[in-house]
């Protein structure tokens, strides 16, 4: 090591920027919670490609290095083409790197993993890794069915802000319809993953036999639009359902303590954020078990449906609408403390040094 405190480079395929501040937001907050454990951080990244990526990605490395030096370790965030000067770093200074890894393209309902040369390459960057961290164990064996193999696996979590782990108090919310239990989705709005439209459909089969409910959902996205004008074909009964489109963050935590439980029908996830924020605030989850769900949540935290299973889905609304007193906000609160900026800052830190015997 260099010197007492470590200097990790940070490689990204995603990262904010001004015109897209939610890409890569979770290797921010990475970032963000490592730095709060004293260690120095960088970070490289281009959203420029082929010949011009290339030449981006080596002026940020020789600017870098003329002002800070060269790293301890460096941290892929996922295995991609950044992956190319992490072996250049690794075979020149000698420095070992890491791989985290959140992309659902290893899953099999959504697979995109690239054979060929390509895919070739991509195994042998992660064979020299020093460690690989997905964001959950379904996605690390996912990833070892497509040939990923490496002799070190850790599960890693996302970070889950501040603002979640805080009440908001008084609320700016608008009052409550009485005696109606408030139902909240959050989404992205890419239909073939998040499947809105099967969910709408459940809640409106719950509508036909019981209107004691109102359904809150927010965010914006590529089908925002169909999936709004497909909720008002399903003529929900007037005040039972409402879109927000897209709200900040302090926002969204606000609506989450606000509300008595979580609707969530995804066809794929690896280990989804929201899931992680609803926890750290103690609200009760009706989700599908798509992916690294069941990791998250247990039967103490919510109910979990098959994937796909709409009359399921149905179910577990009634049964949470009728039960949901019964779920200890204090437990859930325990549960997601893991997602914290401390605890997954000390988590990385303890894998760094790990990574170089120290």
């Amino acid at each position: 090591m260099r010197g007492e405190r470590l200097k990790i480079l940070f490689l990204s395929a995603w990262y904010p920027t001004e015109k897209d501040a939610m890409a890569g937001l979770f290797v921010q907050k990475h970032a963000e919670a490592v730095a709060e454990q004293g260690v120095d951080v960088q970070v490289i990244y281009s959203d420029a490609t082929g010949l011009q990526w290339v030449k981006e990605i080596i002026r940020q490395w020789r600017k870098l290095k003329r002002s800070w030096g060269v790293p301890d370790l460096v941290q892929m965030n996922v295995l991609d083409k950044n992956g190319l000067l992490a072996q250049w770093l690794f075979h020149r200074y000698h420095i070992p790197y890491i791989i985290i890894e959140h992309w659902s393209g290893y899953l099999p309902a959504n697979f995109a993993f690239r054979g060929g040369w390509h895919g070739k390459i991509m195994k042998k960057i992660a064979q020299q890794a020093a460690c690989i961290l997905p964001v959950s164990k379904m996605l690390e064996q996912a990833m070892k069915q497509c040939g990923i193999q490496n002799e070190h696996w850790h599960t890693v979590h996302n970070v889950v802000d501040d603002y979640f782990y805080q009440t908001i108090s008084p609320s700016t919310l608008p009052p409550r319809q009485a005696n109606k239990t408030r139902i909240l989705h959050v989404s992205c709005f890419d239909e073939r993953a998040k499947n809105i439209q099967g969910m709408l459909r459940a809640v409106r089969a719950v509508a036909d036999l019981r209107q004691d409910f109102e359904l809150i959902i927010i965010g914006t996205g590529i089908d925002y639009e169909q999936d709004v004008a497909y909720a008002h074909s399903l003529q929900f009964p007037d005040g039972s359902i409402h879109f927000l489109g897209e709200q900040p963050p302090y926002k969204v935590a606000e609506w989450m303590q606000q509300s008595d439980f979580f609707l969530f029908f995804s066809r794929y996830e690896n280990a989804p954020v929201v899931l992680s924020e609803c926890l750290a605030v103690g609200l009760p989850i009706v989700t599908s078990n798509a992916g690294g769900i069941p990791e998250m949540v247990s039967e103490n935290e919510g109910i979990l449906v098959p994937v796909g299973d709409e009359e399921a889905l149905s179910a577990a609304i009634v049964q949470m609408m009728d039960n949901k007193t019964n779920y200890s906000k204090q437990h859930i609160q325990e549960k997601g403390k893991i997602y914290n900026y401390q605890q997954v800052g000390q988590m990385l830190v303890k894998v760094y040094r790990d990574c170089l015997g120290v």
